[in-house]
């Protein structure tokens, strides 16, 4: 299967849910190194973005999106049905509850905690498996003062942050101008280093 660094953002059912955008997808699937079989968590999946490019890398695995909000997981459903990916499986619950009974991941997502960051990180810390990887995506200054604050020096991980700004450039009355996403920061957790 061929699949292409990230889905173009307009081949996505949106809505008014977040979503994460094409070229920071294209860095956090890059440090996720999703494999055939993985088993990846999606914490706040929004329209399911990267829980449909988690499926495709997946094929053999499971993709567990979850979220608490009715909007977002029909948009999930819509979107995994758009782009033939049986192995998502949706779950309408806030973590740390929808965590409960579900199998031990390779690879967690971290989009949207609820208030519940700090709970989350616990359990998905524990649970993860050796050689996992653990993305925490932030667009409040907050959430990553706190993940920074939970992971750095945690005992068995690598931890290392960027920030991604991307300006798109569009045309505007037969001109171009320069139209800024927001900015995304990005916390890279590696079970066992990198």
């Amino acid at each position: 299967m061929n699949i292409l660094p990230a889905i173009p953002d307009e081949q996505f059912l949106r809505g008014d849910v977040p979503m994460t955008k094409q070229e920071v997808r294209v860095y956090i699937m890059a440090q996720a190194m999703i494999q055939p079989a993985d088993i990846v968590w999606d914490i706040g999946a929004g329209t399911g973005s990267l829980s449909v490019e988690s499926a495709l890398r997946a094929p053999q695995g499971k993709v567990f999106a979850m979220d608490g909000e009715t909007e977002a997981c029909g948009l999930v459903r819509q979107n995994a049905e758009r782009f033939n990916v049986p192995n998502i499986k949706v779950i309408q619950e806030k973590a740390p509850a929808a965590l409960v009974g579900l199998p031990d991941p390779d690879v967690v997502f971290v989009g949207g905690s609820g208030g519940n960051l700090l709970e989350i990180l616990q359990e998905a810390t524990t649970r993860l498996r050796a050689g996992g990887r653990l993305i925490i995506t932030a667009v409040l200054v907050e959430t990553l003062h706190d993940a920074l604050q939970f992971m750095t020096g945690r005992e068995g991980f690598e931890v290392e942050a960027c920030g991604l700004q991307i300006t798109r450039i569009e045309p505007v009355a037969g001109r171009h101008m320069f139209r800024s996403l927001n900015a995304v920061y990005a916390v890279i957790c590696r079970k066992g280093g990198f």
